[in-house]
C-alpha cells in the first residue's frame, strides 16, 4: 500500500461518487477503479458497496476512512513540525480559547512560551466550548480553554482558574456596588445571558445563583459573545451576570458589581487529547 492509494480512496470516500473523485484527482475514472480494486485486493475485503445507482462505504471502509484522514493528519503534523525544527522553531501549537480567557490566562501563557520557548510558533482561534471540543477530538487545535467540568472520553481535563460572577449594569443604573444588597434586588429586570450552548454546566450554574435568590429570570436576548452581552446592556436591553475577569479590558458605559457572598464560583479548565502526539503539548502543559 503507497500513500497514492490511501488519497484514492478518501477522495471516493468523501464523494462516493468514482467519477467526481477521478475529476479532483486529475486522473481517469478506470484508471482510479483499478487503484483502488487494487488496494481491496491488497486489504482482501471490500471497501465499498457498488451498484449501478450509487457508491458507499462497507463498514470496514468507513472505519478505515475515519482511520486514514488521522494518519494523514499525523503525517502532515510530522512534515510540519520537521519543517518548523530546520527553520530554527521549536514547534506549533494550536490553541483554542473562550473569550474570557483572554483576559488574563492566555496572555500570561503566552508571556510565559515566549520566556520560556521563545521559538515556538502558536495559533490563536476564539471559539465556543462544544465547538472546541469537536476541534480536539480531530486535533484541529491542540489545546482548549473551556468552562467545562467534563469532557468527552479520550480527552483529558485540568480545572486552571476559578472565577466570581459579576452583576453587568447600565452606567446610569441606580444600584450601585454602595447600595446593592443581594441579586433579589433584580427580580423585575431583564437579563441577557450566555447561551446553554455557550456550557450547560455554566448555564446551570447562572440559572442556579437565580434559584438561590428566591427567583426565576426573565431572559430577553442569549448569545455566546461577551461584547454583545456588554454592548445590549449598555444600551439598556438588560442587566447580566458574567465571569468576573470579563470586566478586564473593555472601555464601555457599563459598570459591574461583583457577587462575592454567592457559593458558585466558574472555573476556567484547560483540555487536550490524551493521543495528540504533538512533541511540544507536553512542555506547553507544564507551563500552564
Amino acid at each position: 500500500m503507497e500513500l497514492r492509494h490511501i488519497h484514492y480512496f478518501l477522495a471516493v470516500a468523501e464523494d462516493l461518487h468514482f467519477r467526481k473523485a477521478a475529476e479532483r484527482l486529475f486522473i481517469s475514472q478506470p484508471g482510479l477503479s483499478r487503484q483502488i480494486k487494487q488496494l481491496e485486493e491488497e486489504l482482501g475485503f471490500p471497501l465499498f458497496e457498488r451498484s449501478n445507482k450509487k457508491v458507499s462505504l462497507t463498514k470496514a471502509g468507513n472505519y478505515l476512512k475515519n482511520e486514514f484522514v488521522l494518519t494523514l493528519k499525523n503525517i502532515n503534523d510530522s512534515v510540519q513540525h520537521a519543517q518548523l525544527l530546520h527553520q530554527g522553531i521549536e514547534g506549533n501549537i494550536n490553541l483554542g480559547y473562550v473569550g474570557s480567557a483572554m483576559q488574563n490566562v492566555i496572555p500570561s501563557l503566552l508571556h510565559r512560551i515566549n520566556e520560556n520557548l521563545p521559538n515556538l510558533h502558536y495559533n490563536l482561534k476564539e471559539m465556543e466550548n462544544p465547538e472546541q471540543i469537536d476541534a480536539l477530538l480531530t486535533q484541529e487545535i491542540d489545546l482548549a480553554f473551556v468552562r467545562m467540568n467534563q469532557v468527552p472520553s479520550g480527552l483529558k481535563i485540568k480545572p486552571i482558574f476559578e472565577d466570581t460572577f459579576s452583576l453587568v449594569l447600565p452606567k446610569n443604573h441606580p444600584i450601585n456596588q454602595s447600595n446593592f444588597k443581594n441579586l433579589s434586588q433584580f427580580k423585575n429586570e431583564q437579563f441577557i445571558l450566555f447561551d446553554q450552548s455557550y456550557s450547560p454546566n455554566y448555564y446551570a450554574q447562572v440559572m442556579q445563583i437565580f434559584s438561590d435568590s428566591g427567583f426565576t429570570p426573565s431572559i430577553s436576548h442569549n448569545t455566546v459573545h461577551a461584547s454583545t452581552i456588554f454592548k445590549l446592556v449598555e444600551n439598556n436591553f438588560g442587566i447580566a451576570i458574567v465571569p468576573s475577569t470579563l470586566q478586564l479590558g473593555y472601555q464601555m458605559n457599563i459598570k459591574f458589581i461583583e457577587l462575592k457572598k454567592i457559593k458558585q464560583r466558574t472555573v476556567l479548565s484547560v483540555a487536550w487529547n490524551a493521543s495528540n502526539r504533538n512533541p511540544i503539548l507536553e512542555n506547553i502543559l507544564q507551563l500552564i
